[in-house]
């Protein structure tokens, strides 16, 4: 367990050890690369209402990301020489520009309480370069700045080290499956009991437990009581030596099994469904097993759903056919399946694997170049695979599909401040 514990947080280990060895820098990237700007937002002047001061020539804009339970928008409050403004006495324009080049602009209009208030939703992760254009009292003033969120860099060898690893964010399928348990067990008709003809001691075994065997094959001889005379016994199928019930110089009776042979080339899975899910479960339905004893996979379908129900469980049995010519597959094995009953499409999908929880919601982590920055994001249908994103992503997103617990960590390391 200590190994495995040690092995999930190695990762995290490595690149905490290589992100410090980056300590010293200067000028745009800070060492552990959070540009400089994230520690220059600490530095700035906050307002009467909790937004960013911003100054030129005896003119101010306060601006603030307004959340107060509503989609967050922009809001501003204007003055000159320290003295409120009305928001008639100018405009703002506040334009975006987030990771990955993609911009946008906000225009604020007055308000009656006396701000200016954006038009349209800021969406998370509040994360961007920013510049404020404004217009007061016939002045024309300009400030531009980074605000980030969320956001850090890891450079690509470092990542490497670290098992970080991305994908594109794309169409998939999202499978409606069933989890069931269930044993492998040998196909009826594929198992010979091979026994005594006539009764007499036995003089000769030709074959043990575990033995591979072909039609015809003698297993053992005996000698009749009746005529005195030796005959073989031998195996009608071809096929495994599962049970040998005979030593040599025993006496066996008329009709007594001997041995029993089974071909194990194909089995039967039997796997209980329980309740409602029964009714969902169809012949021809996919199905994916897993071996509980060392997790081997096999893919297969249902073959049919038994009529009755088991007696001991009262679970319906829903029945498979499984492949074993290598004799990997063996009877008695418990297994888990996924049963799939439905396959949908969805327009954008990620591994179940990137999904973390970031400000008590769900969110995955993109990289453009060698920053990684989060994003909050909405889910829909989902498999033990796949998950579906209803919106925070589009398509050809690099999101992370592996260690990204490690991302996170780094990012609330750096401090993953939500001001603006």
């Amino acid at each position: 367990m200590f190994r495995n514990h040690l092995a999930r947080w190695m990762p995290l280990l490595l690149l905490s050890l290589a992100l410090a060895a980056c300590g010293g820098k200067s000028g745009a990237d800070d060492g552990h690369g959070h540009e400089a700007g994230e520690h220059a937002e600490q530095e700035t002047r906050t307002g009467e209402h909790g937004g960013r001061v911003l100054e030129k020539e005896g003119l101010t804009v306060e601006l603030a990301i307004a959340e107060d339970g509503a989609p967050p928008k922009f809001q501003a409050w204007l003055y000159r020489d320290g003295k409120p403004l009305p928001a008639s006495a100018g405009t703002v324009e506040v334009r975006l520009e987030r990771l990955g080049g993609v911009t946008e602009t906000h225009r604020l209009r007055a308000q009656a309480d006396g701000s200016l208030l954006g038009a349209s939703d800021v969406i998370e992760p509040h994360s961007f370069d920013v510049e404020v254009l404004a217009n007061i009292e016939g002045r024309a003033l300009r400030w531009a700045y980074p605000s980030y969120e969320g956001r850090t860099g890891i450079t690509a060898p470092i990542a490497q080290q670290a098992g970080i690893r991305v994908a594109p964010a794309g169409p998939g399928i999202i499978a409606d499956e069933h989890e069931v348990q269930g044993l492998l067990t040998p196909v009826e008709g594929r198992v010979a009991k091979v026994a005594a003809r006539f009764p007499g001691p036995v003089r000769r075994l030709s074959a043990n437990v575990g033995d591979q065997v072909r039609a015809g094959q003698a297993l053992a001889s005996v000698e009749s009581n009746l005529s005195l005379t030796t005959y073989t016994i031998s195996t009608p199928i071809s096929g495994v030596v599962l049970a040998r019930n005979a030593e040599v110089g025993s006496v066996a009776a008329e009709g007594t099994t001997l041995f029993e042979v089974a071909d194990l080339s194909t089995l039967w899975v039997d796997l209980h469904v329980f309740g409602f899910d029964a009714q969902h479960i169809r012949a021809g339905a996919p199905v994916t097993l897993t071996r509980i004893s060392d997790g081997a996979q096999a893919e297969t379908v249902l073959e049919r759903v038994l009529p009755g129900t088991a007696t001991a469980s009262q679970s319906t049995v829903a029945r498979a056919l499984i492949a074993n010519a290598d004799g990997q597959w063996r009877p008695g094995s418990a297994v888990t399946a996924r049963i799939t009953v439905d396959r949908q499409a969805a327009a954008l999908v990620v591994p179940v694997s990137a999904l973390q929880t970031f400000r008590d919601g769900d969110a995955v982590f993109v990289r453009v170049g060698d920053t990684y920055e989060v994003r909050p994001v909405k889910l829909g249908k989902r498999d033990a695979q796949r998950v579906e994103i209803l919106s925070g992503l589009k398509a050809g997103d690099q999101v992370v599909v592996e260690q990204s617990y490690v991302v996170k960590a780094d990012i609330e390391k750096s401090g993953a401040s939500h001001d603006h």
